[in-house]
């Protein structure tokens, strides 16, 4: 999803071989359905039978929960407060840091829930202040997050799916196929281990969080609506400042409108044309532009909120100043805002190549002269593979996998 760092991300693109696949069924895929090369494969993460995850759940079903837990044993009401606390106020991994409760407390808690630990397989910092990390899940599943320093603000990219069914051309997340949808717990647990490393070396607390790293975050609805309901009502994080980006997937669209927060929302467009769109991201052909706007007209209706549009710029494919005055058309009566991202060259399209900074800038000045605010993303994190599924494909093949082994395994 997205583009390069700053406060979104781009990528690679998954080979050619998923040029001729049917999108409907990457994007049933992507809803958590079951593939044929896999039937039976749980939606979200094993193992089947865990235990209850207290960054999964609501924050009051959560205080409930704890409640119970509590009352059962004969303790006092306070204690789930004193849980609340070191869960939400200082980001505990494990029940033995709560060193305010009694140790037998303590392995009770331990054995009736779970805290979603995280394992980091990789760190890579960037000469910019860029700081990724490669997580490994309990099932041996790698996802990213990356913490994206500025001067006035420092933002998270969340990754909200292991690998991503989309296929959109320009995204190394998708070389590696969709393997499995991320729990709300896991999601939220990005956050937590990113905190921590926020505080402990850069002296920041995260100010914002975006919804744009590995997968579709709407085709993953209800654990990404989990998740945001964590983090804004458990974590304190306001609503504004956490964006949800997407391809375009209407339902999710229409069900984020209708919700009473007001969090942000950000499309991935990348070609304001059916043809080229098509070509670039299968995803048009199931949900086609004049459908994607009728929802965006509708959730601007609803809730009043600017959107932002990612579009990535390849030299030569979509970045002529034609394409900016339709794109300034197909937006019109919309209140949004451009971010134009340099394209990341990967391996696997040789061909393509970045923009030049005056085709860039023609194009800037085509959507200004229209009247539609725009701005040039500045790439970030780009001497530590920052752009979304590249860390994880340079951990594959430093590992001595080959293209061809990761492209089996997907």
């Amino acid at each position: 999803m997205g583009s390069e760092q700053d406060e979104t991300i781009s990528g690679g693109e998954r080979p050619d071989r998923g040029a001729d696949e049917a999108p409907e069924r990457r994007t049933a895929e992507a809803f958590g359905q079951p593939s044929a090369e896999a039937p039976g494969q749980p939606s979200v993460g094993a193992p089947a039978e865990r235990r209850p995850e207290l960054l999964g759940q609501p924050p009051n079903d959560m205080r409930a929960a704890l409640a119970g837990f509590f009352e059962r044993r004969g303790e006092p009401a306070f204690r789930a407060a004193q849980v609340e606390e070191w869960t939400f106020e200082h980001g505990a991994r494990s029940f033995d840091e709560m060193t305010s409760l009694p140790l037998e407390l303590r392995e009770a808690l331990a054995t009736e829930f779970s805290l979603t630990p995280l394992e980091t397989e990789t760190v890579a910092r960037a000469r910019d202040g860029t700081i990724k990390h490669l997580w490994r899940l309990d099932d041996g599943q790698r996802v990213e997050s990356v913490l994206i320093p500025t001067r006035d603000r420092l933002t998270l990219c969340l990754s909200s799916q292991a690998g991503c069914a989309l296929a959109c051309r320009f995204c190394a997340t998708g070389y590696f196929g969709f393997r499995r949808q991320l729990r709300s717990a896991e999601i939220v647990a990005q956050y937590r281990e990113s905190r921590r490393m926020a505080r402990a070396e850069l002296g920041r607390s995260i100010s914002n969080i975006v919804y744009m790293g590995m997968g579709e975050p709407l085709a993953n609805l209800d654990e990404v609506i989990g998740s945001l309901r964590t983090l804004h009502g458990g974590f304190g994080l306001g609503a504004r400042r956490i964006t949800v980006s997407t391809v375009g997937l209407v339902p999710g669209i229409l069900e984020l409108a209708r919700r009473p927060e007001p969090f942000e929302l950000a499309v991935s467009l990348h070609a304001p044309v059916h043809e080229l769109r098509l070509e670039l991201m299968p995803i048009e052909k199931r949900y086609p532009l004049p459908d994607l706007f009728a929802a965006l007209r509708t959730y601007q209706s609803h809730k009043n909120r600017r959107i932002s549009f990612e579009y990535t710029l390849i030299h030569g494919v979509n970045d002529e100043p034609e394409l900016a005055r339709t794109l300034a058309d197909l937006t019109y009566g919309l209140t949004c805002f451009v971010n134009l991202i340099p394209f990341n060259p990967i391996p696997s399209r040789p061909e393509w190549r970045t923009s030049s900074r005056a085709r860039i800038e023609r194009f800037s000045a085509a959507l200004s002269e229209r009247g539609v605010g725009n701005a040039v993303r500045r790439p970030r994190g780009r001497d530590i593979a920052a752009a979304c599924g590249q860390l994880r494909l340079a951990s594959r093949q430093s590992s001595g996998q080959s293209r061809r082994e990761i492209d089996a395994q997907s």
